[in-house]
C-alpha cells in the first residue's frame, strides 16, 4: 500500500459528532502546526474551535504570532478559530492550595498536630505531579462545553499518553482511596461512644472525583467524540515512537485517528544538478515512507509536503490546511 484510503476530510466526514481531536507524536515533527491548521479547518466549518495546548512548553502564541497565554484569544482572522496556551504554573499552584486544603482537614479529623506543608512538597514534587495538574485543567475545559469543537495541542507523546491515560489511572485509584475511606470511617464509628454520624469532607471529595473521571474517561475512550492523531516527519526516530507508543493508547481505549506525516521533499522540485544532499534526502524519505505505508497502511490520513519556509501565521497555516484536508 502507498497511498491514502481514508483522508483527514474524510475521516472528520465519516466522524461527524466527532468534538475532541488531540495531535501528538515525537518532538520536533510539527503536531502544533498540524493542531494550528485542524482548528482553522474545524472554523471553517462553521464550528466554534478552541485549541489548548496542553504542553508545558507552549508554542502557540509564536505560531500565530498573537499573545494566546492563560487566555482564549481569536485567532488568524477567523472569527470562530480560538487559541489558549494553558497556564501551568497557575494550575500547580491552584492544585497545591487545594491540596494543603484536605491535607489540613485531614490532619484535623485524625488529631494530629503535624504541619501540612511538608506533606503538600512531598505530595507534589513526584514528576507527574505537572501531568496530573495539567489533566484537571484539560478536563476542566471540556466539562465547560463552551465550544462545539476542542483541537489540543499535547506535549511529546510519552506524555500524552501519561495524560489521557490518567482517567483510568484516577479512576483505580479513587475505587482503593473509596474502600480505604470506608473502611476507616466504619472503624471510626465503632470506637466512638456517641455512634453519631459526622460528615466526611474527604469521602464527599473522593465520590465528587469518581463521578468527575468516569466523566472523562467516557469522554475520551468514545470514538464517536474523541481522536488522537500521531504527527511524524519520514525519518526512522519518530516513527519508532509513535510505532511503540500506538497500541498504548488502544490499551487504555483511546480511539486512534490515524497518522499524519509531515515535511516530504517534492520530487518534481529537485533539480538533477541539486546538491548531493537534497538527493540523499529524498532517497532516505523513501525509504521511510515505505516503512511507514507497511507500518500504518491504511491508518495514514495524511502526507504534507516540506515547504520553503516555516509554517507560521495566518497565510502558511492556511496553505498547511489545504494539503492537510485534501
Amino acid at each position: 500500500m502507498d497511498q491514502i484510503t481514508t483522508s483527514m476530510t474524510k475521516y472528520m466526514k465519516d466522524h461527524p459528532k466527532l468534538k475532541y481531536i488531540f495531535f501528538g507524536g515525537k518532538g520536533g515533527v510539527g503536531k502544533t502546526v498540524m493542531a494550528g491548521a485542524a482548528a482553522i479547518w474545524a472554523a471553517k466549518q462553521g464550528k466554534k474551535t478552541l485549541l489548548a495546548s496542553t504542553n508545558p512548553v507552549h508554542s502557540l502564541s509564536n505560531l500565530f504570532g498573537q499573545d494566546v497565554f492563560g487566555k482564549a484569544v481569536n485567532v488568524c482572522d477567523e472569527k470562530l478559530c480560538y487559541a489558549f496556551e494553558i497556564d501551568t504554573h497557575d494550575t500547580i499552584e491552584r492544585s497545591k492550595n487545594e491540596i494543603r486544603e484536605k491535607i489540613n482537614w485531614f490532619l484535623r479529623f485524625a488529631d494530629l498536630s503535624t504541619k501540612a506543608d511538608e506533606f503538600v512538597e512531598s505530595a507534589t514534587m513526584n514528576p507527574a505531579f505537572e501531568e496530573s495538574a495539567m489533566f484537571e485543567n484539560m478536563t476542566d475545559i471540556m466539562f465547560k462545553d463552551e465550544y462545539d469543537f476542542y483541537v489540543f495541542d499535547t506535549a511529546p507523546t510519552a506524555n500524552a499518553r501519561r495524560l489521557l491515560g490518567m482517567s483510568k489511572v484516577y479512576s483505580l485509584w479513587v475505587e482503593k482511596m473509596l474502600k480505604s475511606r470506608d473502611e476507616a470511617t466504619s472503624l471510626r464509628e465503632a470506637l466512638s461512644f456517641s455512634k453519631k454520624k459526622e460528615k466526611d469532607p474527604l469521602m464527599d471529595y473522593l465520590l465528587s472525583f469518581r463521578e468527575r473521571m468516569a466523566k472523562a474517561q467516557s469522554l475520551l475512550t468514545d470514538d464517536n467524540l474523541t481522536a488522537f492523531f500521531f504527527a511524524t516527519l519520514p525519518e526512522a526516530l519518530p516513527i519508532a515512537v509513535i510505532t511503540r507508543f500506538i497500541n498504548w493508547f488502544y490499551e487504555f481505549g483511546i480511539p486512534v485517528g490515524g497518522v499524519l506525516v509531515n515535511g516530504i521533499i517534492q520530487k518534481d522540485q529537485v533539480a538533477e544538478g541539486a546538491a548531493e544532499f537534497v538527493h540523499n534526502r529524498v532517497k532516505m524519505q523513501d525509504e521511510h515512507m515505505a516503512t511507514i505505508w507497511n507500518v500504518f497502511g491504511d491508518r495514514v490520513r495524511s502526507v504534507v509536503p516540506l515547504f520553503e519556509t516555516e509554517i507560521k501565521g495566518t497565510e502558511m497555516l492556511n496553505r498547511l490546511m489545504g494539503q492537510m484536508f485534501v
